[in-house]
């Protein structure tokens, strides 16, 4: 930048930011959902690699928004006559950061629970929020778990005692469940058909 022009910024106090993110977010580009992404191969990229590209330039402007605020800070922290200039050109690039990091949030599409952006607000560890949901889900599962395997205790126990009173029905009734299960197992490898039109078969051994 020409000393000159940051003389009169310095003059005019802090600039707007301009309409492409200038600044401190000068590198990043703000590719529209609608334009295809292509790499080296010049290759059109699916939905999940052009959103994940998104998610990628998103992470790289909050991380220099973070480097630029720890700048100002200390830019602050130890403000003299001379750091006015500084100061003045690091608030406009943390503006244009800003600018560029809500453009690129336009074209990532992630939902935060509440409970994640309360426990940032409180100063505490978001990860305490997976660790709740983990052991939630551990103690639901232990308690279904259970659940199961007293039915198939029960229901063991009542084909035993209904052996023994009706052995003719107990038998059509095992043959039913054995041919009801083969015609599920023959629909499902039916339903489960590869883009090339091959049906993917599970071989049990």
């Amino acid at each position: 930048m020409d000393p000159s022009s940051q003389s009169s910024s310095a003059g005019n106090g802090i600039l707007p930011p301009p309409g492409g993110g200038g600044g401190g977010g000068g590198t990043h580009v703000n590719t529209p959902a609608s334009t295809p992404i292509t790499n080296s191969g010049n290759a059109v990229l699916d939905a999940a690699e052009e959103q994940k590209h998104n998610l990628n330039q998103s992470i790289n402007s909050i991380q220099k928004t973070l480097g630029l605020l720890h700048q100002l800070y200390l830019t602050v922290s130890s403000f003299n006559v001379a750091s006015q200039l500084p100061l003045l050109q690091r608030l406009n690039s943390l503006v244009a950061e800003l600018h560029t990091m809500q453009k690129l949030a336009e074209n990532c599409h992630i939902q935060v629970p509440m409970e994640v952006v309360n426990l940032i607000d409180d100063g505490k560890n978001p990860d305490e929020f997976t660790k709740d949901v983990l052991n939630s889900c551990i103690a639901k599962n232990q308690i279904t778990k259970g659940k199961t395997d007293a039915f198939k205790s029960l229901r063991k126990y009542l084909l035993e005692e209904l052996e023994q009173a009706f052995p003719d029905e107990v038998e059509s009734f095992r043959d039913i469940r054995a041919s009801s299960a083969f015609e599920t197992k023959r629909l499902a490898q039916m339903q489960n058909v590869l883009a090339n039109g091959d049906v993917k078969v599970k071989i049990e051994l």
